[in-house]
């Protein structure tokens, strides 16, 4: 089992912090307590998990999410969708964006209802936790890499708190332009955005309605982080690689690279 320490003493874009909050998100995937010893384990002495039911657009029944937070660190982290429920979510994403409630802007409908109902909570323990000016990471894979987007867009816009980082593992597209433009202006630097080779859902909603922020950093069939755009010809390649390493189909290979455990593999392997 790979043993993960988390510096909380880090401010800036390092890998070693990537790989860190890679399974700070994977960890959202387990149950309370799971998420509680672990945390711990990590150095992190208090530790609130949130499980709110709600009527979603996807195939989950509700909306879960943690927070943890030691003497210099807090990390929220967001639950995605498993592999296997994807082929369902994508058939009802592509639906109009509404009014984000924290900045001008829109985002998909479901994103915001969401993040909606975990929102409070997670924002109240936030204010508990934070006693002593620790850094602010914000992660989540899947939909919880759009629930991550929004909620660090809402805790600066709506409540004046500044994420020192959100890092997102295959999160799809979840604004419009106007809100793209007004969150890269505030989180250049701040955010990053990883897509494991074929990764499908990095591809949906739809353009131009909906718009990635910031930057991205690719993960090629290889398990490579690029941390400078592909060239076309280059991700046109390696896309090719990507599909030929399987020998099922492109549906199989995008929703392989999806998962959640490809992101921790390989930047478990970029980060020794």
């Amino acid at each position: 089992m790979t043993t993960i320490t988390f510096d909380h003493t880090v401010r800036d874009y390092e890998l070693s912090h990537v790989r860190s909050l890679a399974h700070a998100a994977r960890l959202a995937y387990r149950d309370d307590d799971a998420v509680e010893r672990t945390a711990r384990a990590w150095g992190f002495d208090r530790v609130r998990s949130f499980r709110v039911a709600f009527s979603p657009p996807f195939p989950l029944e509700d909306t879960q999410a943690y927070v943890m937070a030691g003497d210099h660190m807090i990390v929220i982290a967001f639950r995605g969708t498993e592999p296997e429920q994807i082929r369902d979510w994508l058939s009802d994403i592509n639906t109009p964006p509404v009014p984000e409630r924290s900045c001008e802007g829109r985002v998909h409908w479901g994103f915001q209802r969401a993040l909606d109902a975990v929102y409070t909570d997670l924002s109240t323990a936030l204010r508990e936790f934070r006693d002593a000016e620790q850094t602010v990471w914000v992660t989540g894979h899947s939909l919880g890499g759009a629930l991550a987007m929004l909620a660090a867009a809402r805790l600066h816009f709506a409540d004046g708190v500044l994420a020192d980082g959100v890092y997102t593992f295959g999160q799809p597209r979840t604004c419009d332009a106007t809100l793209a433009r007004a969150y890269e202006e505030v989180f250049r630097g701040r955010m990053y955005r990883f897509v494991n080779n074929n990764d499908v859902v990095a591809h949906v909603p739809p353009e131009p309605v909906f718009r990635h922020v910031s930057e991205v950093r690719h993960i090629d069939a290889a398990g490579r982080v690029h941390e400078k755009p592909m060239s076309v010809l280059g991700g046109l390649a390696d896309s090719v690689r990507g599909h030929t390493a399987d020998p099922f189909s492109l549906g199989v290979d995008a929703l392989r690279d999806h998962a959640m455990n490809a992101y921790v593999t390989h930047l478990d392997a970029a980060a020794r």
